[in-house]
């Protein structure tokens, strides 16, 4: 039988930052408040979750770097909405972000989580911001905590392993 690594509790001290996109502020304001919500019911002191706002989604990167760089969180949710127009706009937006997160996360060895939407439809936006889909920023906050508390068991069985 396999040996799983099952996730600790995050520690009561975790603070998490969100960057979060002003462009579509309807739908981004709701992932965000999704995010919270989730946070704190799951233990995070309100003071513990920092807030950045950004332009729009392209900007997103370079706070969550800043804020990586500081070494003073646990996990950073990036939150945004690019909703698909009549040009091939949203794809290098929603490309060049998700890559820059995913650097980040390396690079930091810390959880970025994706919830930048990337929607055909105003409609499809709804849906994920706490319509009929769920709520996206609160997703990320679930799995920000997840990974928060595996990378901890993680760094404890790996201390244990090594003694």
């Amino acid at each position: 039988m396999p040996n799983i690594i099952q996730p600790a509790q995050p520690p009561a001290d975790a603070r998490v930052a969100i960057v979060v996109a002003e462009w579509n502020k309807n739908i981004t304001q709701k992932l965000l408040d999704g995010a919270v919500g989730t946070l704190t019911e799951q233990g995070i002191a309100d003071n513990q979750i920092d807030v950045a706002w950004v332009p729009g989604a392209w900007e997103i990167p370079l706070v969550a770097m800043r804020l990586a760089e500081t070494g003073n969180y646990a996990a950073v949710i990036c939150l945004g909405a690019v909703i698909r127009g009549e040009t091939s706009h949203d794809q290098h937006i929603n490309r060049g972000v998700s890559l820059a997160m995913l650097d980040i996360a390396l690079e930091f060895d810390l959880p970025v989580l994706f919830g930048v939407l990337t929607c055909n439809s105003l409609e499809q936006a709804i849906h994920r911001s706490g319509g009929n889909v769920g709520n996206k920023g609160s997703e990320c906050a679930e799995a920000a905590l997840q990974m928060i508390g595996l990378l901890g068991a993680l760094d404890v069985g790996l201390l244990e392993a090594g003694e």
